[in-house]
């Protein structure tokens, strides 16, 4: 799966100036046509704290606004669950808008502070 060209030089952008760590780790997003993916991660120590996607929600089509917010509120309580309540952003050179939104909007209505 190729990444376009532009949308990787946009991401490049945001990973220069985002960088989570253990006290405030990262959350990272990622869409395919059909799921959406989110992933909480530490980049001081290469490892993914919590993951949450629409896979495991049982989407059986196309994810929706509505599904999305509902990966941000289960990434959030799973979070919350581990003692992390701060978070940094990336949008992985998604527009924010739409199904990005709505996760970052459903992680916010969990607890997570961003």
């Amino acid at each position: 799966m190729a990444i376009s060209k532009s949308r990787l030089r946009i991401k490049r952008g945001i990973r220069k100036k985002i960088s989570g760590t253990a006290a405030r780790p990262r959350v990272s997003v990622f869409k395919s046509n059909t799921k959406i993916y989110a992933q909480i991660i530490d980049d001081e120590q290469g490892h993914t704290l919590v993951s949450a996607s629409s896979a495991e929600l049982g989407a059986k089509e196309n994810t929706t606004v509505e599904v999305a917010r509902e990966v941000g509120k289960k990434l959030a309580e799973m979070a919350t669950a581990n003692g992390i309540s701060s978070v940094v952003f990336d949008r992985n050179g998604y527009v924010y808008h739409g199904k990005v939104k709505a996760l970052a909007d459903g992680a916010r209505e969990g607890g997570l502070k961003f």
